[in-house]
Parts: C-alpha cells; structure tokens; sequence
C-alpha cells in the first residue's frame, strides 16, 4: 500500500481507524460508533457516569442519543473511492440497528409455522434474526429486550419433536440462542425447569449423520454450548433428574474430541456442562459410571489448552471425593502421572485441584501400591515442590498434611527432607 496522508478528522479519537460508522456524542466530538459504543459499555459496568473520552465531560450512556455524521460519512466514502488505487479500501455504508418493532415482526414469523408458506418465513426471520445479531451490540441487546429468547425456544423444541436435525433455521436459532443469551429473570424463567429444552439439545449430540459432516459439527457445537447456558441457570428439580443417558451423551461428545468431530468450544462447554451438574442428587456418580474419568484422563494427556486442563482437574477434583471415582482414577495407569506432570506447571487453579485430587487419595484410597506409585512417578517429590514454591498457605498446609500422614513410607527416599515432615 502507498503512503497516504489520512485526513485527522477521519480517524476515531479512540481505536485511531479510520470511521467506518461516525457518529456524534451530545459533548459534539465525533467517533466511530463501535468504538464509542464500546467505551461507553464499559463505563456502564465500572462507573456510575460515562464520560467522553475527549472532552472529559459526562456522556449519557444511551446510544440512542448518537447522531449518525453522515456528511463526515460521505467524505470518507469520497477520499476513499479517491485514494482506491493506493490502496485505501472503500468504507461500505453502515447498517444501522433496527427498531423493536421489526424485530417483534421477526419474532411473529418464528412463532407461526403450521403451514409450509409459514415454514418458510419461519426460517426466513431466523436468517435475517441471524444476521442482525452478528451485525452489531445494538441488535443483540434488543433482541434480547423483546423476548426472543422465548421464540428461539420454541423453534428448538418444534425441531426435536419433528425429528429432523438438518431442518433450515436450526443452526440459526442454537446460533440466535448463545449470542443474545442472557440470565435475567425472565430468561432464566423460560429455561430453567425446561425438560424438552435439555431434551431437545440432547437430541442434536446424539445426532450420528455421516453426510455433511462440518455442518453437524457446527451445530452440536451451538447446541452444547446451549446446553451450558440452559444448565448454568437451572433448577435443583430439573438437575436432579438427569438421567444416566444425559451423561453418557455428554462423556460421549468428549471422546469425539480425540477424533476432531467436536470443536474445542464444545469441548468445554460439555466440561462446564458436567461441573454445573455435579452437586446435584446422584449425579456424581452418575457421571463417574458414565466412563467420565477414563475420558477425561485421555482427554488431558493430549489437550494444549489451559483452560481445558484447568475445567478437566475441576471436574476429576469433584468426582474423586466418591470412593467409585477414586477407584476408576487409581485404575488408569497414567492417573497419578499425569496430575504429577500438571502440578506447579500451568495454574493455580490446577495446583489446587491436583492437591485436593492428592490429599482425597492419600486419605482414602492409600494402599502401599498407591503410595509406592506416587513416590516413582515424582508425586511426593512435586508435593514437597508446593510446600516451597509461592503457593497459597492452605495449599502448603495440605501437603504438609499428606506428606506427614505417609512418612512411614515416603520416609527414607532422598526426595524428602526431614524438615518438611517434622516442622510445624
């Protein structure tokens, strides 16, 4: 691209850009309308009061109160078409956010769908619904005040009780769902005891069409990540009923992961799924009968991703309080290792739940076997690594308490020094 001199009136005193959308704040400076939409989002979440970048007096945090600078626009626009042969692209007319009332009309259309013509404008109001989300905060977050949420619901459900995963607008609507979702009272109202919801996204997993692989992909992706927001909100009842089937499907859907049927968004999602379900009824050991320990363990001796590791050693932190999960934790042979390998390595947050994964071990399930592995695979070595790395004291004195608890053993290898076992 050849040098050019950007006009300074062109650019946003806030990103430096040139303004694709300029707008006009009621303090007269004018930036880009993301740029200032964004500041102005953040102050509403960190300050009572907004306040212009600029001229530092107070901004009212209604976007509706921007004026569109369509002269400055066109300006653009024109240097723009101008300098093209260097280089400049061309800044395209912006859309601009539509009001309630055309999308309420959207919303009609997604409700009525008993004919085949309705069908089709059904689907129709879910791709332009679609669109409109991916367009800007503004869309999104109206969308979200007319109760689209409750449509988008609805439409879900229609499909799992037609039994067709490839039917149009379902990819758009699990898309609409994730994207404007959000836990307010009314939302959490329409899904929290929301049996056919979970029902419905369960449907879509279990789903095992060969044809059009990428594109089922992607919708079991948008499904489990559904799925994660409906079971974030809700109810004990609706949790403890889960029936074994539901943790199978999710266990399930993490050993795709190996074979890339699944993102690594679903991947997690499907982990904050059974974290979410775990304190409820007997779905611990639900899960742990469903074969989630082997898979997770599998999981993580070929996953790169912290926040991966970090869900995968909360989840084996929770299961391993039930006897049954210790036992199928002990029987995979790279159990103790791979929590050894992890230890001091990529977080705190798994320093903690590999200590607590330890100290339940250690307490409960300490055959001579079990101890003898955690001295050969440098376990005992790693926990006396805790007591002096910069670890939280609650940690340290947990691996006090497992070090001490087992020095009959541990007591004559070189890796432990006589002072970690006898100070107090």
């Amino acid at each position: 691209m050849e040098e050019v001199e950007i006009p300074q009136y062109f650019l946003c005193p806030i990103s430096l850009q040139i303004m694709k959308d300029p707008v006009t704040t009621v303090t007269g400076i004018t930036y880009d309308r993301e740029s200032i939409e964004m500041w102005l989002c953040t102050a509403e979440e960190e300050a009572a009061v907004a306040m212009c970048p600029v001229t530092k007096q107070h901004l009212p945090k209604d976007t509706e109160l921007l004026t569109p600078n369509h002269m400055l626009r066109r300006l653009i626009q024109a240097w723009c078409i101008v300098n093209a042969e260097k280089g400049v692209d061309r800044i395209p007319t912006p859309k601009y956010p539509m009001d309630k009332s055309n999308i309420l009309r959207l919303i009609r259309q997604v409700n009525s769908s008993n004919s085949n013509n309705d069908q089709q404008l059904c689907v129709d109001a879910l791709r332009k619904m679609d669109d409109l989300v991916s367009e800007n905060e503004k869309n999104r977050k109206c969308m979200e005040e007319v109760g689209a949420i409750k449509a988008i619901i609805g439409f879900i459900i229609r499909c799992y009780k037609y039994g067709n995963l490839l039917i149009p607008g379902l990819e758009e609507a699990l898309r609409i769902f994730h994207s404007i979702w959000n836990p307010t009272h009314e939302n959490k109202n329409h899904v929290k005891d929301n049996h056919d919801l979970v029902q419905a996204t369960l449907w879509i997993l279990k789903n095992e069409a060969k044809d059009i692989c990428h594109k089922i992909m992607i919708i079991k992706t948008h499904a489990m990540m559904v799925l994660k927001n409906v079971i974030e909100v809700s109810s004990s009842n609706l949790l403890s009923r889960l029936d074994p089937g539901f943790f199978q499907e999710i266990v399930h859907t993490l050993r795709k992961n190996s074979r890339n049927y699944i993102s690594q968004q679903a991947t997690k999602a499907a982990l904050q799924v059974l974290i979410g379900a775990c304190p409820w009824g007997r779905n611990k050991l639900k899960i742990i009968e469903s074969g989630a320990i082997f898979e997770l363990i599998e999981l993580e001796l070929t996953n790169p991703e912290k926040r991966v590791s970090e869900l995968v050693f909360c989840l084996l932190a929770n299961l391993c309080v039930l006897a049954d999960g210790r036992a199928k934790f002990l029987e995979h042979a790279a159990g103790i290792a791979l929590v050894t390998k992890r230890t001091l390595r990529i977080s705190a947050t798994i320093d903690d739940n590999a200590i607590q994964i330890f100290g339940f071990i250690c307490k409960f399930s300490a055959t001579k076997e079990v101890l003898l592995e955690m001295l050969r695979v440098g376990a005992v070595s790693k926990i006396c690594m805790v007591m002096q790395a910069d670890c939280e004291v609650y940690l340290k004195k947990k691996a006090r308490e497992i070090l001490r608890a087992h020095s009959h053993v541990w007591s004559n290898s070189p890796c432990i020094q006589i002072y970690l076992l006898t100070r107090q």
